[in-house]
C-alpha cells in the first residue's frame, strides 16, 4: 500500500525564520562595531587628551636630546705672555652600539678607520649593546675623526672636545701638572686652579634622526662659560735655563735627583721652579709617580750648613752677637760634646772665628756653640718666623710643611746639631723663602706662582740685622770663602753652601750626601734668590760649593742678563774688601777653590 508524503513547513514560515536570523546577526555585528568604535574613541581621547603630555615626552625622548656644549679650558701664560698650556679642539667618536650591530656589514670599514680589528670592535659593541651611548675613540684629531664620520655608519657620531697641550713639555711639567682626558687638572697648578681654568660647559637641545645624527638645533639650554686665562710669575726663559743647567749637572754627577727655585725677593714671585727627574705632560701614560712629583715643594732635605744663616740671625737678634764679636773658639776642628764629635773639615781647625768667620768657613763647631748659647724657645721662634716647620702658603698641591721639632723637646745635642742643619727638614721652596726674607730687608712674602700676586709681607727681623747677614754672606763667595764658584762676573753674590749626609736606617749614610747652595744677587741691592739642591751625587765631588754653586752661577748669570739687572761690582772686587774669618780684611791671599769648598762640608757623627 502506497503511503502519501508528509507535508513540509509552509514557505512563509521559513522565510520569517531566515529574516529573524539575519537581523540578529546584523545587530550583533553592529553592536560589536559600536563597542569597537567607542573603544577607539576612548583610546583616541586617552592618547590625545588624557595622556597627551606623556606620549609627547616619550616621543621627544627618542628624537629630542640635550647635548653638552664643550668649552675651552683657559690658557696658562708665563709672565711675558708666552703660552705654557693651551687647549686644542678635538673630536671624540661616540656610538649607539645596537644600531652599529644592526648594520654588521659596516663594522670592518669602521674598524679600519678607527685603527682596530673588526673582531675587537664587534666584541666591544656587543658588551655595550644595551647602552644608548658609548665612546669609540676619545680626542681624535679633527681630520682623523672626519674620516670616520664620512663613512656614514648608522649610530656613529662625533662630539667636540678639547685636549691640553704643553708647548714647553717637560721643562715646565712639575709646575703646571697636567689634566685628565676630561680636561680636569690632576697635578700642579692645573689642579690648584682647576675651577678658574675649567669654565662651565653649556647645553643645547637638538633633534636627532633615527641614525642618531643631529638634524636641528632646537634651543640653547645653558650658555657656555669658557675657562679664564691664568698668567703665572714663571719666566719661561729662566725656567729653561734652570732646567738645562740642572739636568746637565745631574747627568755629569750621576745624581739621583735635583731641584732649583728662583724667586723675586721683593714680591715673592717664583720665576722658575725645576724638579728632576721629569716627565712629558703631553704623554703622561707610562711615566712613574716619582717622575711626576714636584720635589721642590713636596720633598724635604736636611738643610746642612745653609741653616747656619738662620742660627746666626737668631744670634744677632738676641743682642749677644755682632758680625765681628765675640770671638768663638773652634779649636783644632774637633769638639766633643755629650759624647759626639762635632767637627770642622778644615785641616787643623779654624781656631778663633768671628761670627762672620763662622759663616765664611762654614764652621759646625761655631754654629753649634752659638745655638747652645741662645734660649731654646727664642731659637725655635726665629726658625719658625723664617717659615721652617710650616707650609709656605704657596697653595701648590701636596706641599710639605717640613719638620721642626718643638723646642720644649730639644735635647742639648739636638739643639747643637740643629744649629748647623741637622735634625730638621725643609723643602727647597722653604729655603728660598727664608733667604728671600733676608734679601728683602727682613720682610717675608708668601711665595706666589701668579704674576702680581704678592702679599703685603711680614717683618721677620729688623732691616739692620737682615742687611748685616747679607753682608756676612758675601764673604762666603769671596776669596777665602766656601763658595767661590758661585761668583758672577760684575755682580756681588751673597750665599751659603750646604753638604748634608743622607739619613739612613740607624743614623746617617757615610758616603751619600745632599749638596745645597742658596744665593742672593746682586748682594748690594738684592733682586733674585736662587736655591739649588742636588741629591746623592755619585762621584768624588759632592760638596755644595763644588756641586750646587756652579749651577747657581750659570743660571743666575743668564737670569740677570734676561731681566736687565744692573751690575754692582764693576772695576772692583767687594766694597771695602771681604772680611776675613778673624774679622780683618782678606787682602790678596786666596786659597785654592778645592780647599775653599772642602771647608764647607758638614761633618757629623751619627
Amino acid at each position: 500500500m502506497n503511503r502519501l508524503p508528509r507535508p513540509t513547513a509552509k514557505p512563509a514560515a521559513r522565510r520569517q525564520s531566515a529574516n529573524l536570523s539575519t537581523r540578529r546577526r546584523m545587530l550583533l555585528v553592529i553592536g560589536v562595531l559600536g563597542v569597537a568604535s567607542i573603544g577607539l574613541v576612548a583610546r583616541a581621547f586617552d592618547l590625545q587628551v588624557v595622556r597627551k603630555q606623556f606620549y609627547q615626552d616619550q616621543g621627544d625622548a627618542r628624537f629630542l636630546r640635550e647635548v653638552p656644549i664643550a668649552v675651552s679650558r683657559g690658557t696658562i701664560y708665563d709672565r711675558n705672555g708666552e703660552p705654557l698650556a693651551v687647549s686644542t679642539p678635538m673630536v671624540s667618536i661616540t656610538v649607539v652600539p645596537s644600531e652599529v650591530l644592526a648594520n654588521a656589514d659596516r663594522i670592518p670599514a669602521l674598524a679600519q678607520a678607527l685603527g682596530t680589528s673588526p673582531d675587537e670592535l664587534k666584541n666591544y659593541l656587543e658588551q655595550r649593546a644595551d647602552r644608548e651611548f658609548a665612546y669609540l675613540r676619545r680626542q681624535m684629531s679633527p681630520d682623523a675623526a672626519q674620516a670616520v664620520l664620512a663613512l656614514g655608519v648608522p649610530g656613529v657620531n662625533g662630539q667636540r672636545e678639547y685636549k691640553r697641550y704643553y708647548p714647553s713639555g717637560e721643562v715646565t711639567a712639575h709646575v703646571l701638572g697636567f689634566t685628565n682626558i676630561d680636561d680636569h687638572g690632576q697635578e700642579g697648578l692645573e689642579l690648584a686652579f682647576d675651577n678658574w681654568l675649567s669654565g662651565k660647559p653649556g647645553a643645547k637641545r637638538v633633534i636627532r634622526d633615527r641614525m642618531g645624527h643631529i638634524v636641528e638645533d632646537v634651543e640653547q639650554v645653558r650658555a657656555p662659560q669658557p675657562g679664564q686665562n691664568l698668567t703665572l710669575s714663571i719666566d719661561r726663559r729662566i725656567q729653561f735655563l734652570a732646567y738645562s743647567e740642572l739636568k746637565k749637572q745631574l747627568d755629569d754627577l750621576n745624581a739621583d735627583s735635583g731641584e732649583m727655585v728662583i724667586m723675586d725677593v721683593h714680591t715673592g714671585e717664583i720665576l722658575a721652579m725645576v724638579s728632576l727627574p721629569t716627565y712629558n705632560p703631553n704623554v703622561v701614560t707610562g711615566s712613574a709617580p716619582a717622575q711626576r712629583r714636584n720635589r721642590a715643594v713636596t720633598d724635604v732635605v736636611e738643610p746642612g750648613s745653609t741653616m747656619k744663616t738662620f742660627t746666626m740671625a737668631a744670634g744677632l737678634s738676641s743682642g749677644k752677637y755682632t758680625p765681628t764679636a765675640p770671638m768663638i773658639d773652634t779649636g783644632n776642628g774637633h769638639w766633643y760634646f755629650m759624647g759626639k764629635d762635632i767637627r770642622d773639615v778644615e785641616s787643623g781647625g779654624n781656631g778663633n772665628l768671628t761670627p762672620t768667620g763662622v759663616l765664611t768657613k762654614s764652621s759646625n763647631i761655631g754654629a753649634a756653640k752659638i745655638a747652645l748659647s741662645l734660649d731654646s724657645k727664642f731659637l725655635y721662634d726665629t726658625y719658625r718666623a723664617f717659615g721652617f716647620g710650616e707650609s709656605t702658603g704657596s697653595g701648590f698641591p701636596g706641599e710639605s710643611a717640613g719638620y721642626l721639632k718643638p723646642s720644649h723637646g730639644w735635647r742639648p745635642i739636638e739643639k747643637a746639631t740643629m744649629g748647623y742643619g741637622y735634625g730638621l727638614n725643609v723643602t727647597p721652596l722653604q729655603l728660598a723663602v727664608a733667604y728671600a726674607t733676608l734679601a728683602n730687608n727682613g720682610m717675608r712674602h708668601t711665595p706666589t706662582f701668579i704674576k702680581g700676586g704678592a702679599d703685603t709681607g711680614t717683618q721677620i727681623v729688623s732691616t739692620t740685622i737682615a742687611r748685616e747677614l747679607v753682608d756676612m754672606l758675601e764673604t762666603v763667595t769671596a776669596p777665602g770663602g766656601s763658595a767661590t764658584r758661585a761668583q758672577i762676573a760684575n755682580y756681588i753674590v751673597a750665599g751659603k753652601t750646604g753638604t748634608a749626609h743622607l739619613a739612613s736606617a740607624g743614623g746617617y749614610a757615610k758616603n751619600n750626601y745632599n749638596s745645597l747652595f742658596a744665593g742672593i744677587v746682586p748682594a748690594t741691592n738684592p733682586r733674585l734668590v736662587g736655591v739649588v739642591v742636588i741629591n746623592n751625587p755619585k762621584s768624588s765631588i759632592y760638596y755644595g760649593g763644588l756641586v750646587s754653586a756652579p749651577v747657581f752661577q750659570r743660571v743666575m748669570t743668564g737670569a740677570l742678563r734676561l731681566l736687565d739687572v744692573p751690575p754692582d761690582n764693576i772695576g772692583r772686587w767687594y766694597a771695602g774688601g771681604p772680611l776675613q774669618a778673624g774679622g780683618g780684611l782678606a787682602g790678596t791671599a786666596q786659597s785654592q777653590d778645592a780647599k775653599d769648598d772642602q771647608s764647607a762640608a758638614e761633618a757629623v757623627d751619627p
